[in-house]
């Protein structure tokens, strides 16, 4: 899941950034209002994570703008006021979900998955193929009933192979929602990550490569 976190207070917006990674997900980070609109005009994100107060432009303004070009991202709003009111006004903008500060940051990952769910085609909370189960609240993976340890880039390009449904999976689309916009794109990072990934899933194999295409589960 591709992830931008938009927070004017540096070490907030870090400290997000990092949680959220440590929950396999790849995360940008952008300081002020600005910097989101130019980060949204070329990525392509899941869920934008978007406080209120952001100086250049305001977050409201951001807000209104993704929505006016239609967006397919989900934004999840944060604001220092927990009032009804302000509440309503922010989904009045368009925002998908509202979290008022401070908050607990399990429930902000929470609503983070529950957004990315969303703005996808509906599908499972827990993903089953080829005997393969995987369960992204828990982070857990197993094989016909066996717990699979993985590192959060594998555990996040096979969520990613395994939402796709048997369709291909190119690894420019794995670069883009398992690492963040400070990848190389010339990296062999996607082929290791994948013969870790195959190794660990076992035999017989489950993951495919198609040549000059992609990879499919």
């Amino acid at each position: 899941m591709r992830v931008l976190v938009v927070e004017d207070e540096r070490v907030l917006a870090d400290a997000i950034a990092t949680g959220l990674r440590r929950e396999a997900m790849a995360v940008d980070v952008a300081y002020d209002g600005a910097g989101a609109l130019e980060r949204t005009g070329y990525i392509d994100y899941d869920v934008i994570v978007l406080d209120r107060d952001l100086p250049k432009v305001h977050g409201d303004e951001v807000c209104r703008r993704l929505v006016a070009g239609r967006t397919a991202s989900r934004i999840l709003m944060l604001t220092a006021s927990g009032d009804v009111d302000d509440k309503v006004e922010g989904l009045g903008l368009g925002a998908d979900d509202y979290l008022a500060k401070p908050f607990v940051f399990i429930e902000l990952v929470a609503r983070v998955r529950a957004l990315g769910r969303r703005s996808a085609p509906a599908l499972p909370p827990v993903l089953e193929r080829s005997g393969v189960r995987l369960d992204p609240g828990k982070r857990l993976v197993t094989r016909n009933g066996e717990e699979i340890t993985l590192t959060k880039k594998e555990f996040a390009v096979l969520e990613e192979l395994m939402r796709a449904e048997g369709a291909v999976v190119s690894q420019e689309d794995l670069l883009d929602k398992a690492w963040d916009e400070n990848i190389d794109p010339f990296t062999n990072v996607v082929r290791v990550t994948m013969m870790t990934l195959r190794k660990k899933l076992g035999e017989p194999p489950v993951i495919e490569t198609v040549p000059g295409v992609g990879y499919k589960l």
